[in-house]
């Protein structure tokens, strides 16, 4: 989750209300290192308001922080708006980003898919997660929020990944890296997102790398 400082209240945020001065708020300004719990009973706040029914987009901070039992200072020290907020907690849902070495090709890029399989079957699992997505996806400001602190980084360090593969000498150093990268995600994301019926099953990952390895060729006319 985003830190985003303890210090003085944010100005105006993005969801339009403003913290009213003089907001009770039950933790000290200063002197005093952020609450986990907080943080914590806000979080589950949203998801036991999403699990009651509310839409996204009907939540205000004020409800918000009026069942977290928490003052609205508190969510607006933490996070700048909803937005912000509700990213957090989707990433708070989805299972984590498995750590990468950062210096391996092909090894790291089999780790990224397989991240992308089970946060597919975790979507698939949880009704509250996969109806997260569906509204976010119809709300701009919160599915641009999501793809630029979420998306766009697992994206990156995919891309990165095909380099240091390519430099290795373990993918082919004549074609565009967006392609590569195209070609090893592309299938996960048909899978995991266009047909949620399709089976992921555990091998997945490994069978995507080694049909792009091996082509598509029938073996006779390969060489």
């Amino acid at each position: 989750m985003r830190d985003q400082g303890d210090g003085q209240d944010r100005g105006a945020p993005r969801d339009g209300g403003e913290p009213p001065a003089g907001a009770a708020d039950p933790e000290p300004r200063r002197g005093r290192p952020r609450s986990a719990a907080a943080e914590r009973a806000i979080l589950d706040a949203v998801i036991a308001l999403l699990e009651a029914g509310e839409p996204l987009a009907g939540l205000s901070i004020e409800r918000i922080a009026r069942t977290a039992g928490v003052g609205k200072a508190t969510i607006y020290r933490r996070w700048s708006g909803k937005e912000e907020l509700f990213v957090d907690v989707v990433r708070d849902m989805e299972p984590d980003d498995p750590p990468v070495s950062g210096t391996a090709g092909l090894a790291d890029l089999r780790v990224m898919l397989e991240s992308l399989r089970t946060r597919g079957l975790a979507q698939r699992s949880s009704v509250l997660l996969h109806n997260m997505f569906a509204q976010m996806k119809s709300h701009p400001k919160l599915w641009d929020e999501y793809f630029g602190t979420v998306i766009a980084p697992r994206r990156v360090a995919m891309l990165a990944a095909v380099r240091r593969a390519v430099a290795a000498g373990e993918l082919r150093d004549d074609l565009d890296v967006e392609l590569i990268d195209d070609l090893f995600v592309g299938p996960m994301l048909v899978r995991t997102v266009h047909r949620p019926d399709a089976p992921l099953p555990d091998d997945l990952a490994d069978r995507i790398i080694c049909a792009l390895l091996q082509g598509l060729a029938p073996a006779g006319a390969r060489g």
